[in-house]
């Protein structure tokens, strides 16, 4: 049986600039010609073109780039922004992107960014895919190389999308985020399907994330590399089911705002101040023995029970504690009988 076309687009298309960095060989950079007519765009309503179709453009692109191609452009990063659509986080390993940076410097762009006219402003451009690259070539003040495509809205979050797929390091709920801007720009659920390769059930996992946790919030958490799915749902419920809940979380981060901490832990924080974790209503109750001196202290609710020692004293009561508990089951079999 043939896999179905959304996946097949998705699982055969892959990234045009992934392709030409594995296949470029080391150190070789594409000359850069005088600009001439802009190109085709390599991904163009990939939800609803055969899979020979983007093919057929994929390499047609691709062949360009190799030969040199006019379609190679060299930018002042300054005339570019960022995607309308933003599908990244701040990182909070700012080592990585500096390594990336350095790693530019000495070796050069090998592989060109992708962009589209900007829509509303004449003379600059847009991002489509590439922006680690537009950073790192905006940082070290030297031009970016890009490819030009002509892309409308629709075109450029499925081109994301597509190429968001074969990237391993975006964590659930930067995809989930990338799926509220494209479900906020009115894509039709089957493009957003194409453009991340999930089925109905995933999107409406993160449906559910993104509908009850407002995208500041999760914009101020950030990536949450260790956070996974079950966790971003156990958030969504929790705020769901809570009234306020929004605004305490809101008010958790803030407080938060000045202190070095990862996106792990302002997660955490954030799910703290809606779903406090269970604590006893009682105060530790202090244990002494009959000469007065504190052994340690005990602290128990409706299932639980610790005892903490204090010194010496306190060491032996807890072994003495551990060789009662046979006798002490043995009593409370005895008394719960009898009654």
């Amino acid at each position: 049986m043939s896999k179905s076309p959304r996946k097949s687009i998705v699982a055969n298309f892959g990234l045009l600039s992934a392709e030409l960095e594995n296949d470029q060989p080391a150190g070789s950079e594409t000359p850069s010609p005088a600009p001439i007519a802009r190109v085709g765009a390599g991904v163009i309503g990939a939800a609803h073109r055969a899979i020979d179709d983007i093919r057929a453009e994929r390499d047609r692109l691709r062949a360009i780039v190799e030969a040199g191609g006019g379609s190679i452009l060299e930018l002042d990063p300054d005339t570019i922004d960022p995607s309308p659509y933003p599908d990244r986080l701040p990182d909070d390993n700012v080592g990585d992107f500096e390594a990336f940076k350095r790693s530019m410097e000495t070796e050069g762009q090998k592989v060109p960014i992708q962009v589209r006219r900007h829509p509303s402003s004449v003379d600059r451009y847009q991002i489509v895919y590439g922006h680690r690259r537009w950073r790192a070539a905006r940082e070290l003040s030297r031009p970016v190389r890009a490819l030009e495509v002509e892309m409308s809205d629709l075109d450029l979050v499925v081109a994301q999308g597509i190429e968001n797929g074969n990237r391993q390091d975006l964590t659930w709920i930067e995809r989930s985020l990338f799926a509220y801007r494209m479900d906020d720009a009115g894509i039709r659920p089957r493009d957003i399907y194409a453009a991340l390769s999930i089925e109905d059930a995933e999107l409406a996992r993160m449906r559910s994330v993104y509908r009850a946790v407002p995208a500041d919030i999760i914009e101020a958490i950030g990536r949450a590399p260790k956070v996974g799915r079950p966790r971003w749902l156990d958030l969504a419920k929790a705020i769901a089911d809570e009234p306020g809940a929004v605004d305490a979380v809101r008010v958790a981060l803030a407080k938060a705002s000045g202190i070095a901490e990862g996106s792990d832990q302002r997660f955490q924080r954030a799910l703290n101040a809606v779903k406090p974790a269970v604590v006893s209503r009682q105060e530790q109750t202090p244990i002494v023995d009959a000469s007065g001196t504190r052994l340690g202290a005990c602290k128990s609710t409706p299932k639980e029970m610790r005892i903490s020692a204090e010194g010496k004293l306190g060491v032996q009561f807890i072994k003495f504690m551990e060789e009662q508990l046979p006798f002490l089951a043995e009593r409370f079999s005895r008394q719960r009988d009898s009654e």
